[in-house]
């Protein structure tokens, strides 16, 4: 054969292999192009390159269909060891790594985005960073083999990756979904399949209380019918009788969301009791509370510090949930006022107040922002305003509230050190200035970190 054969054979083997190769390099592109809209939420380097690693991962639950999941591939034998499934659930970013190293890069990530306003103090740690938290949920699936799982969603998709047991999650929540997973089968329940919307077990979720030992277990369901039910709590509550709840949650709609608006308590009060710098709280199934009780004690305890209070100043707790913050201060304050818009939250914040005996605390269903411009219309006085918002941090709307109440004081508690910055910048434009920034290690091995910032009322105001 002739040398210009054998060239023109290897180009046309060439030419077939970059035909089978086209679509998969065109879906890489698009793809790639994807992961780069989606850096507007970048927090960090190591969580881009999660993102970019995953990029596959928005296809259909292979693991019904039979196939291997895609998954990334774990940076080292450390991250491994440190869980089976690092790289594949999304929650540890700093798994395999040294504890301290994370506290290091999350003191980095704060410094970079508050440095314009000052200095940072250092980082407050955990003496134990794991099992940690006293919230655990599950999503329960079926193999197409029968066998039935549980555990979290892999990052940008629906697929279930099965967990028996997690670092972080409260040792005992786990071991009681392992056990309820283990019971269906006897019990004759099968779990829901969102694509044919056949089945009832959605997802399991327990709720601990470290200091009261009372535990909530909540099974939502995509109907309200639990079949022996009164055997079911039985059998569960025999194993672990520390179980003083639980309760049906039906989520009936084709929606993400794990929790639906309906709920039956078929066994016990419907809530828990926990206890939070020496006070109560009452926490039902929907209550925000935070998961790491011992840093939380640390974090209020950092923020009412800042607050300097004196027995002698007027407060508000915006965004106040069931109370938490509010009722922590109320102690070293003359008037605490709590708002909150979910009606739930102030149900069992007026219920708190009410079991600790609180009666410097008043709740109200609201509009945090409305509420205090309505407050400033009526040329009410605020000395400190305490605010903890979602992660997305506080709008325009009620960053200008503030100004126009004008309290001398805001300290600002934030689980996004990016939208915290932001909303310290709006405020350093229109009167205020920073004076301190502590962060707190609320959540271990992830990439997420609390921060709380005190900014006081400049003369220019």
């Amino acid at each position: 054969m002739s040398q210009m054969d054998n060239r023109n054979k290897r180009k046309k083997k060439s030419e077939e292999f970059l035909s089978r190769k086209g679509k998969k390099q065109k879906l890489d592109k698009f793809l790639d192009a994807k992961v780069e809209n989606q850096k507007s939420s970048k927090f960090s380097d190591e969580k881009i390159k999660n993102q970019k690693s995953d990029k596959f991962l928005n296809r259909k639950d292979e693991e019904k269909n039979g196939n291997q999941p895609l998954q990334r591939t774990p940076k080292n034998a450390k991250e491994l060891t440190f869980c089976p499934v690092a790289g594949r659930c999304g929650g540890c970013s700093y798994a395999g790594a040294d504890y301290e190293t994370t506290l290091k890069e999350k003191q980095k990530v704060i410094s970079k985005l508050m440095k314009e306003f000052g200095s940072v103090e250092k980082i407050i740690g955990m003496k134990d960073p794991f099992h940690y938290r006293n919230k655990v949920h599950a999503a329960f699936g079926r193999l197409r083999n029968g066998t039935i799982i549980s555990g979290t969603y892999e990052p940008k998709s629906h697929r279930i990756i099965n967990v028996d047991s997690c670092r972080l999650d409260n040792e005992k929540a786990d071991k009681i979904i392992y056990d309820i997973r283990n019971m269906l089968k006897s019990f004759k329940i099968k779990t829901y399949d969102e694509d044919t919307d056949y089945g009832l077990l959605r997802h399991v979720m327990v709720r601990c209380a470290e200091a009261t030992g009372e535990v909530m277990v909540v099974l939502v369901l995509s109907s309200p019918i639990l079949p022996s039910k009164n055997n079911f709590v039985k059998a569960i509550r025999k194993t672990y009788p520390e179980i003083s709840t639980v309760i049906i949650n039906v989520n009936d709609k084709k929606t993400s969301m794990v929790l639906g608006d309906k709920e039956q308590v078929i066994y016990g009060k419907g809530f828990i009791v926990d206890e939070l710098c020496g006070l109560k709280f009452r926490i039902s199934s929907k209550s925000f509370y935070q998961v790491n009780r011992k840093q939380t004690e640390v974090l209020y305890g950092k923020a009412v510090e800042f607050a300097g209070l004196s027995g002698r100043e007027r407060v508000i707790d915006a965004y106040c949930g069931i109370g938490t913050i509010g009722m922590v201060a109320a102690g070293a304050a003359k008037e605490v006022i709590g708002v909150e818009l979910n009606k739930d939250a102030i149900r069992d914040a007026m219920s708190n107040a009410k079991l600790n005996g609180i009666s410097n605390v008043s709740f109200y269903c609201a509009d945090a922002g409305s509420f205090m411009v309505g407050m400033a219309e009526k040329q009410e006085k605020v000395d400190v305003v305490f605010m903890d918002p979602p992660r997305a941090g506080s709008d325009e709307a009620f960053l200008d509230s503030v100004v126009k109440l004008a309290p001398e004081k805001v300290v600002y508690v934030s689980c996004n050190p990016e939208w915290l910055a932001w909303d310290v910048r709006y405020l350093v434009k229109r009167g205020y200035e920073v004076k301190m920034v502590q962060g707190v290690d609320m959540f271990g091995w992830t990439e997420h970190v609390e921060t709380v910032c005190l900014m006081t009322k400049t003369e220019r105001q």
